[in-house]
């Protein structure tokens, strides 16, 4: 009796902890590669997220893009032949709220090459919290190796264009940020959004 009373309890507790979940494993659960729409102010991105190799990277963005947290941000560093990254910082150039660092998924098989999508890092390999940034070449060297990369997890399905003209923007030195590569005339995420699955 007793033991059916607990494993019942069991039940109940996962099953209410699955439906709470709010780590982005509750957006489109089904839905294995769900698209999340950019507009920025020099035209709309639209991305494919790869949840089946990139799961927790995955969840982890589409969490942002469901609490509106890069709604209003800009692309502080636009690097030609390089990359386009933003997510982390408001019009005022003040630093977004994060949640916690994610593991990283650097190791899932995807590369960093043209038009995909990558988690940004400090040093530490698993220290990637709400930067991304666009691959605007095919870029090995963030790919792992003997030491950890930077986690691919999805790619530009259309809006190419728009990152192509993102990398080719003035810049200059941002004291503010200690970033050398941020460009004059700001280029603003004015909101993201999670599409219908296809």
């Amino acid at each position: 009796m007793l033991r059916t009373l607990l494993l019942a309890l069991v039940l109940i507790t996962s099953t209410v902890t699955a439906k709470d979940k709010d780590d982005g494993s509750q957006i489109q659960p089904d839905n294995y590669y769900p698209r999340v729409k950019m507009e920025t102010t020099m035209g709309d991105i639209v991305v494919e997220l790869d949840r089946r190799r990139a799961p927790l990277t995955t969840n982890n963005f589409l969490r942002y893009v469901d609490k509106h947290g890069y709604d209003d941000t800009v692309f502080h560093r636009t690097v030609p032949g390089f990359v386009v990254q933003g997510g982390g910082y408001n019009t005022d150039l003040e630093e977004k709220p994060s949640y916690p660092e994610i593991f990283n998924e650097s190791g899932n098989g995807m590369k960093n090459e043209l038009y995909t999508i990558a988690m940004a890092r400090q040093n530490e390999p698993h220290s990637a919290t709400r930067q991304f940034f666009f691959n605007v070449n095919d870029n090995p060297s963030l790919d792992p190796g003997k030491n950890w990369g930077y986690a691919v997890f999805g790619m530009i399905v259309e809006g190419s264009e728009i990152v192509d003209k993102m990398m080719e923007v003035e810049t200059e030195y941002q004291v503010a940020l200690g970033e050398p590569n941020f460009p004059i005339e700001p280029i603003v995420l004015k909101k993201a959004t999670i599409l219908p699955p296809v």
